[in-house]
């Protein structure tokens, strides 16, 4: 499937409505393309009274077909954000905000696609949008999320897609072909994160999608394009047998629509020599990427990537036929036995999949990881991977398997992940963290209904789960698939002892090293498995402490609405017109309600209900970005640099934490709780601001380490002068220095808020600030507003 055009038609129908034409010709769509970027230069003083979207859409088609966009396309972009922001069209600054995230990563643009990403999703938050389900909201999504995943913000880009598919499911049919693009970045996302399983639920989502909306599925090259993708993935989590069966069938749509000229041919054909290598059926490897080359040159030529990649993977398939002794025929060209499915730029090792070594099929060694043990510490010390890595690898390992075993029916009901308390939920847990309510686990999430069916037994075989593990130089989790001796019944295991996780780097390609099939590698894991772990499990990995157990454990089997209850005090967030409400929550547990990861949500309502907590209302973080204004005016601008000079040590270490705690919160609330999440509880507090300071797109980013210098010179300041009896060089550098800081920081803010478009004024004490960001607050409540 063409991703890039799916997502372009998505804007266009943004811009033009369903319903509109687009009649113009491309002479005028030229000089209309002419005419506003030679404005720049004869008109920069005059702003435009309106905005055109229809004839910046045609400009900028123009520059496309006369293949200039490489020059003139981002000048053109950045007039046309001038132009609308200046005309007040905010529908239209929104769709080149849109056409421009497009361009950018098209051009690998990636640092300044953040600051469009962040620029997009305010605006659109301006406008009203994220509440609703409408297509531009959706196309907003979309984009910003692909621009995310292509400069590796993983976590960001996983967090809109999903909201983005909340929005699809109201606002498209359930066979618009666009949800099946959305599926399929998805997978992308899942395969770039090294996340086979959850890349191949996507794919499987993405065909049903295109096969059901597709005239004749027989003869649709979207369709063999899915079969494509599909088999690709298939083959990491080295499922040999389906994935040769997908990339076969997409070859066979190929032919039987006679669609073998087209360029998206050579991808399936190199696709399937690539399950051929894997499976070590050399000689259809060599064929299928020889038809490959042929396509690729007809379409593209020599001089491009695609063919210096699809001409290295037959080299090795080549030699690997040799070494076999097997004969090819020179010119041989893929017959009966090579179809190849389809993926786009989904080539083999190009750099959408990635490119494997020798090295990657050498034997790990392990380290194994046992609980219960007398020395809690020594345990903790020999889990080298973090809790949330540990708790996706027992959920897809045990959890996983377990419930398609005895509870088939429901498998495709129950929400998986780990979210609410705990360092690891965070992400933030080391060796330190793990000597308490440390070890594998997961939650599982169930409706009411489906809780009072199984809920019970459920929480009983999730108990019985075996828990021993151990981690390879790789970092990949084993658990050995046997259950507790107190197990109710174990469930089926696909391994000869031990599962292990499949890992996108071991993907087959030529020049590695494969098993023939995956229970051979689980095999061979397994010994080493066997030889390592002796003790049985039936502990967590470090002791359980009081107030994770009962009614606050941390994992185990839940009510939707009784987790987020045990969380906030509330089933679900509150209303979007309930002010009051929201203003209750502590930030801290808002990010304990929305962080974590979600494994597996079928039915999208857990992720729905932890959403609705994550989109807190505009109108609230604009009146708390005006309490914390009006906070760090008080605390860091007034009150410290007085209680200083009165020598009064305590009253200023106060003011200093009041001043950090406000500013820290600003920072967050600045950058928006829908994308970059909430400033977590006091103990992770400043590794989520190092966190978010070290994001491309941050707003604010050097107030982080800004305020831990505050703090570092706190105590000379407050205790260490000859002004307080102690002698040494004397408060007055660091009382200085903090002074500066206090005052930067306030530029800094003001600039900020002038960029939102916040304030019109340049008044650095931030407490006269705070009516001009109120004015900004739709909302008459009064709990809104400051007194």
């Amino acid at each position: 499937m063409d991703e890039e055009a799916l997502l372009k038609q998505f804007a266009a129908q943004f811009a033009h409505g369903p319903d509109d034409a687009d009649d113009t010709d491309a002479a005028a769509a030229a000089q209309g393309a002419d005419s506003t970027a030679n404005q720049v230069a004869d008109d920069a003083d005059q702003s435009p009274a309106t905005f055109d979207t229809q004839q910046f859409l045609n400009g900028l088609d123009a520059i496309f077909d006369r293949h200039t966009a490489a020059t003139e396309a981002g000048p053109y972009l950045e007039q046309a954000m001038v132009d609308a922001e200046n005309a007040g069209d905010e529908a239209g600054l929104l769709t080149v905000l849109n056409e421009t995230m497009g361009f950018y990563r098209s051009q690998g643009r990636h640092k300044e696609n953040q600051w469009i990403v962040q620029r997009s999703l305010e605006l659109a938050a301006r406008m009203g949008l994220t509440t609703g389900t409408s297509e531009a909201w959706a196309t907003t999504l979309i984009n910003c999320a692909t621009s995310m995943r292509a400069a590796q913000q993983y976590d960001q880009a996983e967090d809109l897609y999903h909201q983005a598919q909340s929005v699809c499911r109201h606002s498209l049919a359930p066979t618009d072909r666009r949800l099946a693009a959305l599926h399929n970045n998805l997978s992308m996302l899942y395969s770039e994160t090294n996340r086979p399983d959850k890349a191949e639920l996507e794919l499987r989502e993405a065909l049903r999608i295109i096969e059901a909306s597709s005239v004749n599925p027989d003869a649709d090259i979207d369709v063999a394009s899915s079969h494509t993708n599909l088999a690709l993935t298939l083959l990491t989590e080295h499922k040999l047998e389906d994935a040769h069966w997908h990339a076969a069938k997409a070859l066979e749509i190929y032919r039987t629509g006679h669609l073998e000229h087209s360029a998206h041919y050579a991808s399936a054909l190199a696709g399937f020599a690539q399950v051929c290598f894997a499976e070590r059926r050399y000689a259809d490897a060599v064929t299928g990427y020889r038809h490959a080359l042929a396509v690729i040159e007809e379409c593209y030529g020599k001089d491009t990537d695609y063919w210096r990649i699809t001409a290295d993977n037959l080299r090795q398939a080549e030699e690997a036929a040799a070494q076999a002794g097997v004969t090819v025929d020179n010119a041989g060209v893929a017959g009966d036995a090579g179809a190849l499915p389809q993926s786009g730029s989904r080539l083999p090792n190009s750099p959408a999949q990635g490119k494997t070594g020798a090295n990657a099929a050498s034997s790990p060694s392990t380290v194994s990881v046992s609980t219960g043990s007398a020395g809690a510490a020594e345990a903790v010390s020999a889990c080298p991977v973090s809790g949330l890595k540990l708790a996706r690898a027992f959920w897809t390992q045990m959890g996983k398997p377990m419930i398609a075993a005895k509870y088939p029916q429901y498998a495709g009901r129950i929400a998986a992940g780990l979210v609410g308390h705990g360092s690891e939920c965070y992400g933030f847990d080391d060796a330190y963290s793990q000597d308490h309510d440390f070890g594998p686990r997961f939650c599982l999430w169930l409706t009411d209904e489906d809780y009072a069916a199984i809920g019970e037994q459920l929480e009983v075989d999730y108990e019985a789960l075996p828990r021993k593990f151990s981690v390879d130089a790789q970092g990949r989790v084993t658990f050995e698939a046997h259950a507790r001796s107190d197990a109710s019944g174990a469930f089926p295991s696909a391994g000869a002892g031990s599962t292990v996780i499949p890992d996108a780097a071991n993907a087959p390609t030529p020049g590695t090293a494969t098993h023939d099939t995956a229970t051979a590698e689980s095999g061979a894991a397994s010994s080493d498995v066997a030889e390592a772990m002796t003790t049985p499990i039936d502990a967590p990995l470090s002791p359980v402490t009081p107030r994770a157990q009962g009614a606050n454990r941390r994992d185990g089997v839940f009510r939707i609405g009784d987790f987020f209850e045990s969380i906030t005090g509330y089933h679900t967030a509150p209303a979007q017109t309930a002010p009051h409400e929201w203003l209750m929550f502590q930030e801290s547990t808002l990010a304990a309600a929305t962080n974590g990861e979600v494994f597996a949500d079928p039915t999208g309502l857990f992720s729905k209900t932890r959403q609705g907590f994550k989109n807190m209302p505009d109108d609230v973080r604009l009146a708390l970005i005006s309490k914390r204004l009006g906070m760090i005016a008080q605390a860091g601008q007034y009150n410290l640099p007085r209680s200083l000079k009165r020598g009064d040590g305590a009253a200023a270490w106060l003011s200093i934490h009041e001043f950090v705690q406000a500013t820290a919160s600003l920072v967050f609330l600045v950058n928006v709780p829908m994308v970059v999440g909430y400033m977590p509880y006091y103990k992770w507090q400043f590794a989520a601001l190092r966190k978010l300071s070290g994001s491309m797109f941050a707003l604010l980013p050097n107030v982080g380490e800004q305020l831990e210098t505050v703090m570092r010179l706190s105590s000379a300041a407050c205790y260490g002068g000859a002004g307080f009896g102690e002698g040494g060089k004397g408060a007055a550098p660091a009382i200085e220095k903090i002074n500066d800081i206090v005052e930067q920081i306030a530029v800094d803010i003001v600039k900020e808020l002038k960029r939102e478009h916040l304030t019109t004024s340049g008044e650095t004490f931030l407490e006269w600030q705070r009516p001009y960001v109120e004015d900004h607050i739709a909302s008459d409540d009064p709990v809104l507003k400051s007194l």
